[in-house]
C-alpha cells in the first residue's frame, strides 16, 4: 500500500486528487509540495521528518518533459533512478515493480534527470538525452529520493509527459519563486511573449493533466480490492 502521495501544488495536485477521489474508500495521504529541488527540500525537513516509520512507501506523482524522441505528450512514465549533476538515486526496486504490475504495460521505465531550471528548447532537451542517456526531466526528482532515503523509506516516481522532445516551450524559469510556486503575473508574461510556444506548451499540460488524473484513479482502484 501505498502510505503517502506528494504532487507538485496547483493543476497537478488538482488533477490527482480528482482521480483518487473516484476511489471509495482510498486511504493514501496526498500532499501539495512546491516546485523545484531547493523549495521541494526545505518543505520536506520542514513537513515530512515524521513518514520515517517502519515499512513506509511515498510516491511522487506530477508531470514531466520528454528528452527522448520516444516519449510524447500523454505518455505515462515509472523511473527506475534520477540523477542531478553527477547526484544518481535510484527508486525503490520492489515498489516501483508493484506500482507498474498495477498499472501494465501503458507504463514505461524511464532514466530521469533533475533540473534547477526549465528546459525549455527542444535542442538543448535532444543534446541532454545524448550526453546523459536519460529520458525525462523533472524539477524535483532527486531531491523528493534523497530525502526520503536518508529516512530508510520506500521511495517510486510516477509521471505523465507533457512537452515533448520535437517542439520548445516558454522559459518559466523566472516566473518560479523561491518558495516553489508559480507567479501568475510573470507566467501570463512569459506565455504572451511566445504565443506558439505558449498554445503548444498549455495544450499539452492540459493532455497530460488528463492522463495524470487517469493514472491516479487506475493506482488507487486495486488497493480497495485486497
Amino acid at each position: 500500500m501505498i502510505n503517502t502521495i506528494l504532487v507538485p501544488q496547483g493543476a497537478e495536485y488538482q488533477a490527482v486528487c480528482s482521480g483518487l477521489n473516484r476511489v471509495p474508500g482510498f486511504q493514501s495521504k496526498v500532499i501539495a509540495v512546491p516546485i523545484g529541488m531547493q523549495p521541494l527540500y526545505q518543505f520536506l525537513e520542514k513537513n515530512c521528518q515524521h513518514l520515517n516509520q517502519l515499512n513506509q512507501k511515498v510516491l511522487l506523482m506530477g508531470l514531466c518533459g520528454s528528452l527522448n524522441q520516444r516519449y510524447s505528450v500523454g505518455n505515462i512514465v515509472l523511473y527506475q533512478d534520477c540523477f542531478y549533476q553527477g547526484n544518481l538515486q535510484a527508486c525503490d526496486s520492489n515498489f516501483t515493480t508493484d506500482i507498474h504490475n498495477q498499472l501494465g504495460d501503458k507504463v514505461s521505465f524511464v532514466k530521469g534527470l533533475t533540473s534547477d531550471r526549465v528546459i525549455s528548447l527542444a535542442k538543448e532537451k535532444r543534446n541532454l538525452h545524448e550526453k546523459s542517456g536519460a529520458d525525462v526531466v523533472d524539477m524535483e526528482g532527486v531531491a523528493f529520493l534523497e530525502f526520503f532515503q536518508q529516512l530508510g523509506v520506500s521511495t517510486a516516481m510516477l509521471r505523465v509527459v507533457s512537452d515533448d522532445a520535437f517542439h520548445d516551450i516558454p522559459d518559466l524559469t523566472t516566473a518560479i519563486s523561491a518558495d516553489g510556486s508559480l507567479q501568475p503575473l510573470p507566467l501570463a508574461w512569459k506565455l504572451i511573449c511566445q504565443p506558439l510556444a505558449a498554445t503548444r506548451l498549455i495544450r499539452g499540460s492540459l493532455q497530460g493533466l488528463k492522463v495524470l488524473e487517469k493514472v491516479a484513479c487506475c493506482l488507487a482502484s486495486p488497493q480497495t480490492t485486497r
